[in-house]
């Protein structure tokens, strides 16, 4: 109750203005500073007119920095002394100094020291008093000017931090934001190449099972068992990847990410469903990290899935990697109906392709050979990741 209430106050600025004036006005009604030589009203109405403005002191400062200097400053002219309410002067030149520009805060404080030198001079009598009072005026209008000048500048810096904190958590969310589309692009792709492959293999192996089902009972059990055993795979998967999007499942529960050493497995399904396939392995084999053997296995895979798909019923095919020293070339190569029936390689499979490749700063060419079939190349660096 208390925490609202000191909010709700907070944002009545001429209410919280008052109330930090109340102990100056308290003091001018005790008739602290020897004016009662002039009659009550006409000392109440002064302290009226020198109090009354700093209601509104940080909602019209400078205003109220000039009418209390104005007034003081008629003091002088009507011979008038000092009295307690003259101290409102200070408050003023505080909020002047906090809450305006340097060279408003300059001028106030020049006004103001001004005034000290005056009435130091104007309403004391002998060298010595008036040397006292000036040094104490004066030091006190340079403390007072000194604090606005340190609260601003506190101000400045709490709001420039908080100004930092708020670009700092946008930029943070953008990172996010960017971070999650790559993730979602990712797990795209991951699953294009998972199902158009299996499902790819399904259908090559369901219409063998459907053409040898009344001539050749094993063979097209062997082409069943061959369609459960893909399905089951291309299940396993995609829960390995759709775990990723689950916050509550436990990550290590998944089977690790395909790579180079599961190219075999791959090229033996692919024998299975009755492509006749040639693989070949050239040059010393590199140590690379995940992220690339993934790249190559989904290369070949996806290269493998276009010719199950549109390579025809009398394709073949062959897979060469070769390690180089500076990189690992990935050729994939058949004999089927070339490029006309595979959307001259603008595919969605094509371009993930490529953009595998790209992340690690390689390349993918694909197109027809001048004998007939397609033909893709891709190129990998990996001397980054070569080891002594």
């Amino acid at each position: 109750m208390v925490v609202r209430s000191w909010n709700w106050m907070r944002r009545k600025r001429p209410l919280v203005d008052a109330f930090y004036a109340v102990p100056l006005a308290l003091m001018s009604l005790l008739g602290a500073g020897g004016a009662w030589d002039m009659s009550r009203p006409a000392y109440l109405g002064l302290s009226g007119v020198l109090l009354l403005p700093l209601v509104l002191r940080r909602t019209y400062p400078r205003a109220v920095f000039a009418v209390i200097a104005l007034v003081s400053f008629g003091q002088v002219l009507v011979d008038q002394p000092p009295i307690t309410a003259n101290l409102a002067l200070l408050p003023a030149l505080y909020t002047v100094a906090a809450a305006s520009s340097r060279r408003w805060s300059v001028a106030a404080a020049v006004v103001a020291a001004v005034g000290a030198l005056i009435a130091s001079f104007y309403f004391t009598s002998g060298w010595e008093d008036q040397r006292v009072a000036l040094f104490t005026l004066t030091v006190v209008v340079a403390g007072v000017w000194l604090l606005g000048l340190y609260m601003r500048t506190r101000r400045d810096y709490l709001r420039s931090v908080e100004l930092r904190a708020e670009r700092l958590e946008r930029e943070r969310d953008t990172e996010v934001q960017i971070a999650m589309a790559g993730e979602r692009a990712r797990i795209a792709r991951e699953l294009h190449d998972v199902v158009a492959h299996n499902v790819s293999v399904i259908v090559v192996q369901a219409d063998g099972a459907s053409y040898a089902i009344e001539t050749d009972t094993d063979r097209a059990r062997r082409a069943l068992e061959t369609i459960s055993a893909t399905g089951r795979q291309a299940l396993a998967e995609m829960r390995r990847m759709l775990g990723v999007l689950r916050e509550d499942d436990d990550a290590g529960s998944y089977a690790p990410q395909p790579g180079v050493e599961q190219l075999a497995e791959l090229v033996e399904q692919i024998r299975e469903s009755g492509l006749p396939l040639e693989f070949a392995v050239e040059g010393v084999p590199l140590e690379m990290s995940e992220g690339r053997q993934l790249t190559i296995f989904r290369i070949v895979q996806e290269s493998l899935t276009n010719t199950l798909k549109h390579g025809g019923p009398r394709a073949t095919a062959r897979v060469c990697l070769h390690y180089g020293d500076d990189a690992i070339e990935i050729r994939v190569t058949d004999d089927g109906r070339g490029a006309a029936a595979r959307d001259d390689g603008r595919g969605h499979g094509l371009l993930g392709m490529r953009e595998r490749a790209a992340v690690y700063g390689g390349g993918v060419e694909a197109g027809p050979r001048p004998g007939g079939g397609f033909e893709v190349v891709a190129r990998i660096p990996v001397r980054e990741e070569v080891r002594a």
